[in-house]
């Protein structure tokens, strides 16, 4: 592996300029693609004509990696065992493993999040017998977005308590999917468990 150093200069394909171009290797806070953060003081190849990050050396990326975890925000809760049952149970009638639950509550946060007549929905699943219990499985989400969809959800439903939204959320999944079936939305979410699977 080469390790360049700040000041090192190569020749490299700029982005920007669409042709191959002088690079110089400085510090510089480099965006991600997505707009979704910055990583900063890397060192990154700077095309000389244009002023844009033309590469980023292969030594940069354990930085990069970092920075994306740290941005990969984690909820985690504790919530009754019946409650990953329910999950595991309505992974299992869209064909899907274990594994599938923490993409189904993603999605499901995510569209309960999208309007207050879907977030008031999680309210009422709260008065259900289901929802009570002691809380002694832990239930863990990681994401970009998952942070910002829960805050979305908690100011929607006003909820502020991240265990009761999430056994909420369950409940709501348990509903739809188990027992008062929507199927349009089962058929939507097989179609997405056949994509990742």
């Amino acid at each position: 592996m080469i390790i360049v150093k700040v000041g090192d200069e190569e020749r490299a394909e700029c982005g920007v300029c669409e042709a191959f171009r002088t690079v110089s290797y400085q510090l510089r806070d480099v965006p991600f693609d997505d707009g979704s953060g910055v990583v900063k003081n890397v060192i990154a190849g700077v095309c000389k004509t244009c002023d844009s990050v033309a590469v980023i050396p292969f030594q940069s990326v354990p930085a990069i990696k970092k920075q994306l975890q740290i941005q990969r925000k984690a909820v985690e809760s504790r919530v009754p065992a019946h409650m990953i049952d329910l999950l595991n149970m309505a992974s299992a009638e869209l064909g899907a493993t274990p594994d599938f639950v923490p993409l189904l509550l993603k999605y499901y946060i995510h569209h309960l999040a999208s309007s207050p007549e879907a977030a008031m929905r999680v309210v009422t699943m709260l008065t259900s017998e289901l929802a009570t219990g002691m809380a002694n499985k832990r239930l863990s989400l990681k994401g970009r977005e998952i942070g910002n969809d829960i805050e979305r959800l908690k100011n929607l439903s006003h909820i502020d308590n991240t265990t009761e939204l999430l056994k909420g959320v369950v409940l709501t999944i348990h509903n739809d999917l188990l027992v008062n079936p929507d199927a349009q939305r089962i058929a939507l979410l097989k179609s997405f468990v056949a994509t990742v699977a």
